[in-house]
Formats: C-alpha cells, sequence, structure tokens
C-alpha cells in the first residue's frame, strides 16, 4: 500500500548512490547477493537475541534491495538479475520470523507460524498473478520498471520491513505484531485473489 510513495520519497537518493556504486564496478547481481547475506545475518542476530543489531542489519540489506533495481536499470536489467533478485526477497522476508520463533520458542513459534503461512498466501497470490499476467501480455505502468507485473496489497515491502523493525524495536510485543501483520496479509491475499479471478476471467 505504501510502496510507491516510499519509491517517489527515497528515489533520488537511491538513485544517486547507484550512480556512486555502480561507478566503482559493482554490479546489481552483486548488490542482490550482499543484501541477502546481510539479511541471513539479520536473522541470525535475531535468533540469538540481539534484536536492534538485527534491525540495523535488516536496513542495511533492504538498502542493498532498493541499489539493485537503480543499478540494473542504470546498466543493463536482466530476467535473471530479476528472478534472483525476487526468490532471495521472498527466503529473507521467511527468515526474520522464523528468527524470532528461534530466539523464543516456547512463547514465539505459533506467531511466527501463522505468519509464515500468511506470507504463503502473499506471496503465492503475488507470483501467481504475475506469471498469468505475463502471460496474457497485462502490463502496469504503477511500477513500470519491474521485472513483471506487480500486483500491489495492502501489506508490500513497506509496511513488512516496519513490522520486522517494530519487531526487533519492541520484541515484547512480538506475538500482537505478528498476529496483527498476519491479519492484514490475510486481507491482501483475498483481495489479490478477488481481483485475480476478475482480471483473467
Amino acid at each position: 500500500m505504501l510502496d510507491r510513495s516510499a519509491t517517489r520519497l527515497i528515489k533520488p537518493v537511491v538513485n544517486h548512490l547507484a550512480r556512486m556504486v555502480s561507478g566503482i564496478g559493482v554490479s546489481a547481481n552483486q548488490l542482490t547477493m550482499t543484501g541477502f547475506v546481510i539479511g541471513i545475518y539479520a536473522a541470525f542476530l535475531i535468533a540469538n537475541n540481539d534484536y536492534l543489531a538485527g534491525a540495523v542489519a535488516i536496513i542495511a540489506s533492504r538498502l542493498c534491495d532498493a541499489l539493485d533495481g537503480a543499478v540494473a536499470r542504470q546498466t543493463k536489467a536482466t530476467d535473471a538479475g530479476g528472478f534472483l533478485d525476487i526468490t532471495l526477497d521472498f527466503l529473507f522476508y521467511a527468515s526474520i520470523p522464523l528468527a524470532f520463533a528461534i530466539s523464543d520458542p516456547t512463547r514465539n513459534a505459533l506467531p511466527a507460524a501463522v505468519l509464515l503461512a500468511a506470507f504463503i498466501g502473499t506471496g503465492t497470490s503475488f507470483l501467481a498473478f504475475a506469471v498469468l499476467a505475463t502471460k496474457r501480455g497485462i502490463s502496469t505502468m504503477a511500477y513500470p520498471n519491474k521485472s513483471f507485473y506487480f500486483l500491489g496489497g495492502l501489506t508490500e515491502a513497506t509496511e513488512t520491513l516496519t513490522c520486522f523493525l517494530a519487531m526487533c524495536v519492541w520484541p515484547e510485543f512480538f506475538i500482537e505484531l505478528a498476529y496483527g501483520f498476519a491479519a492484514l496479509c490475510s486481507i491482501t491475499t483475498l483481495s489479490r485473489i478477488w481481483w485475480g479471478w476478475k482480471a483473467f476471467q
């Protein structure tokens, strides 16, 4: 829901940083891999109860994620790069609830499992729509620089990042945040199913 606004807000800074890093020979795929490795390190920190350090690592990881697309557009975007980006993004998103479950299994395991199940709904509805939209030649100008048709929703990257950071700052409220965000993800999934059904009939 907030991704378009967030993108417009940070785009000038991201493009400037992208020109700097591409100027020294850093590729989009290198940024994608770096962001993923830092994201997994964030999960490791959270699993070991180092929540604030995990939050910093999450921010660094998502900065790399923002930069990889900008660098690709300034150099040469490829389908292979787009595939790598979205695949590693989904793995990163799954790693954070899992890390909270590991950090305190007795308290966090069930809400983490519910949140991961909700992520399955948002992820599959997102990707299924993208595949069929590409097959039918459907496109959108809402996200013109994405590798495929981008179907938005109530919970997108900006909301997910905000939720993860809130969990790291206030880990004692992980249960409430996990169940609350899972509910919002369920609304996103249902809305995508409805829009997909309408679009493909």
